[in-house]
């Protein structure tokens, strides 16, 4: 079995780092079962590579804030004959919004993953969850090192407990030296030692034990606090010594200096262990409770020390059972009363060493490394049968539940509020016609999906406001404000089109014939501007519309004609524009690009004009080379877009660019019956649930709304209107399409598909 390691790793100066390397040696250590081949990923906080000097198990190197990076380690790790990989996780380590690099990296893996997770928290961010969440998703496992590290992912994660698995922090398999060097230093000799290691920051609490210690004194003038450890790399960036001094001053003010020395190194495992040996008492007095995992509090029990805690999460579990001391947090009076009675019952100090001895001897490196050979196992076991399992193209369950709750909070009596900040609308930016309009076709579609009740009666919502900004020309004006006055004499061309198409398509689609009457008079009244357009998004919405309008009246030849006359400037400008290599109506790629292919195809499934069809499907063809070419949805990002000949800008993503690609793809399936489209379009609509270059779901479970875009740090939080209705029409049409699955899934082809998907 070969491994791939992912993680931080010595000579970095990082707890996990060290437990990295453990672990490698631990699991190592069984050669009958474990590969010498196997490697570490080394995660680097600089961006020149040589900073450390990797040891030669080190194969491969990511610099912590550098994206490419990551995919290029999941190809490395790809094309070696790597069985199964281990990912450490803090949040810390990894680059980007609580380290969300990670994802498009371990998503991208071919390989059985296992995960680690040093950090969980109770009260995760909305990214921290997520993150997490995600993890979960692409692990075989996930691993844990106590109790209630179990607990907080089932109850706050929502990750099954099937996945988890519950392994304690390994610990160094060493015994007391009868010679050890360190008690028998000139600074240990003849002192009581109390003992503090890691690395020093703020929220270690070491001044509590330092306000302790004038009552320690009082009654043990010979004591002595140890603290062994170097400044934490990030503390000393951004302040410093400053802890450190603070500390020291403390020391000096309460007289208590004598007693008090820094161990200003990072020591060895060897050496650490003589100095917990070589201490009466082991102190850990952080400052509150979210602690899930303490690796020095591990190696103190492993060591047998008489270990002295604040009631952090894991010193609660790991104390238990008379192993240690429990004191509250900052309260130096019981630490310094805990300390006088331990030294006073030497008896009883001498049950706890030799309690959390026995209990350490089960943590042992080999013990732990044996546990996690049987984890991997299962993984690669879990992995292969997952593999095996047959899949359909689209799988409702994997959907979530259709929820108007977003949609109802951004909606008054007016229309629906165009922005929100997080997900509370934010009524400052008033309305605008494009969202009501597409609210309006979110609605019809719910209607049609589940006969939504709460859909029905939003329907005139939207219409009204569609009527309200019409102007008496029969154009429309887009944007109104919170106090319903009018922002603009005239909308934009776009919002014009996205108007006529969502008229268009309640007169094919109305649940009454008092809608559909009501807005063929819009309709109607809107006609002398068709001739006018001149940007072609607005075209190609204005034709998407028509193309409804006729299939409620497919004799219309005025609107026909209408229909015919629109396309011309869209194929003209398809014919003027492509060229070797580019298949594009435009000299580059902007936004809302799908609405250009898909009006063609509309066009011709109107009118069977092959012309459309031709470019529609070609055009599509091309765009879906340029944004699907990664195994996920791609959309052209709106920081910079795609020019001929030049990168695609990556980033900001919009959720309506992946709405018009799900909405182009089901009208090719509709056309073609060829369900590789049904497969590229449930592709597409998953990125936002996560199929993403960053691997992070837009869509809201809590909110039931969208992020405003995916962007290189993560998604915009906000959750407008016009990302919120992109998602639902996305998720309603993917529903739809699961009738035209089942009308075809009787013909060999389409099971031979299904099979293999």
């Amino acid at each position: 079995m070969k491994i791939a390691y992912i993680s931080t790793y010595p000579p970095r100066e990082c707890g996990i780092a060290t437990f990295n390397n453990n672990l490698l040696k631990a699991i190592g250590h069984h050669t009958e079962a474990v590969s010498e081949d196997s490697f570490v990923v080394a995660m680097t906080d600089s961006e020149d590579l040589t900073t450390y000097e990797y040891p030669p198990e080190v194969k491969y190197i990511i610099r912590q804030d550098n994206q490419k990076d990551y995919i290029r380690a999941a190809d490395y790790i790809n094309t070696s004959l790597t069985d199964v990989c281990i990912l450490e996780h803090e949040f810390g380590i990894y680059g980007g919004d609580n380290g969300v690099y990670i994802l498009p990296l371990i998503a991208r893996l071919q390989k059985p993953l296992i995960t680690i997770l040093h950090t969980i928290l109770k009260d995760p961010s909305y990214m921290q969850l997520t993150i997490i969440r995600e993890i979960a998703k692409y692990s075989s496992k996930i691993v844990v090192m106590s109790n209630r590290a179990v607990s907080f992912l089932t109850s706050i994660y929502g990750i099954s407990e099937d996945k988890i698995k519950l392994i304690e922090h390994g610990v160094p398999d060493l015994e007391p030296k009868e010679n050890n060097l360190i008690k028998n230093s000139p600074v240990f000799k003849n002192r009581k030692v109390l003992f503090t290691f890691g690395l020093i920051s703020r929220n270690k609490g070491l001044e509590t034990v330092i306000q302790a210690l004038p009552k320690i004194a009082e009654k043990n003038p010979d004591v002595l606090y140890a603290i062994l450890g170097t400044t934490h790399p990030g503390v000393i960036r951004n302040s410093g010594e400053e802890y450190r001094d603070n500390l020291k001053r403390l020391a000096k003010k309460l007289n208590v200096e004598q007693h008090l020395i820094f161990i200003n190194k990072f020591v060895s495992e060897e050496e650490l262990y003589d100095y917990l040996t070589a201490a009466d008492m082991y102190i850990t007095p952080y400052l509150n409770e979210a602690q899930i995992t303490s690796g020095t509090l591990s190696y103190a029990i492993g060591a047998g020390a008489a270990v002295i805690s604040t009631p952090y999460w894991h010193a609660q579990e790991l104390l238990a059972d008379n192993r240690g001391r429990i004191f509250d947090f900052k309260d130096s009076d019981n630490l310094a009363e805990i300390v006088n009675d331990l030294f006073a019952d030497q008896q009883q100090l001498k049950e706890l060493k030799n309690n959390a001895y026995n209990y350490g001897l089960h943590l042992r490196w080999p013990t732990t490394g044996n546990v996690f050979i049987e984890t991997l196992k299962e993984a690669i076991l879990y992995a292969n049968q997952a593999k095996e399992e047959i899949k359909p193209i689209i799988d409702p369950d994997m959907m979530p539940a259709f929820s108007m709750a977003h949609i109802k909070r951004l909606t008054d009596d007016t229309g629906i509020v165009q922005h929100a900040k997080y997900g509370i609308p934010n009524l400052k930016e008033g309305y605008c016609l494009d969202d009501n309009s597409r609210a309006l076709i979110m609605v019809i579609l719910a209607w049609q999906q589940n006969k939504n009740k709460t859909a029905l009666e939003l329907l005139p919502v939207y219409l009204s406001y569609i009527q309200y900004m019409q102007c008496d020309d029969g154009n429309f004006r887009n944007f109104l404000s919170f106090k319903r006055e009018y922002l603009d004499e005239v909308g934009s061309e776009d919002s014009f089109g996205r108007t006529i198409w969502a008229l268009g398509y309640l007169i094919n689609n109305a649940p009454n014939n008092s809608y559909r009457e009501f807005a063929t008079e819009l309709f109607i009244k809107s006609i002398p501007h068709f001739s006018k357009l001149q940007h072609l998004r607005g075209i190609a919405n204005t034709m998407i519309g028509l193309s409804s309008f006729l299939k409620a009246h497919p004799y219309d030849e005025h609107i026909i004609n209408e229909l015919n006359n629109l396309a011309l400037p869209l194929k003209a400008a398809y014919k003027a524009n492509k060229r070797e290599k580019w298949y594009w109506f435009e000299e580059k790629m902007t936004y809302d690009n799908a609405i250009l292919p898909l009006a063609l195809l509309c066009h011709y499934e109107t009118t069977q004009d092959q012309d459309s069809l031709a470019i529609g499907l070609e055009s599509m063809e091309f765009l879906t080379s340029k944004t699907l070419d990664k195994g996920y949805l791609n959309p052209v990002g709106n920081d910079g877009w795609l020019f001929e000949g030049k990168e695609m800008a990556l980033y900001d993503q919009q959720a309506i660019e992946t709405m018009a690609i799900v909405l182009l793809y089901f009208k090719a399936y509709e056309i073609t019956h060829d369900l590789k489209y049904i497969r590229q379009m449930y592709l597409s609509y998953q990125w936002f649930l996560g199929e993403n270059s960053l691997r992070l779901p837009l869509y809201d479970y809590e909110t039931k709304g969208c992020g405003d875009g995916l962007q290189n740090s993560g998604v915009n939080r906000n959750q407008g209107a016009e990302s919120t209705l992109a998602y639902w029409i996305s998720h309603l049409v993917i529903l739809k399409s699961l009738e035209f699955e089942y009308e075809y899934s009787d013909k060999p082809e389409v099971a031979k598909i299904k099979e293999e998907a």
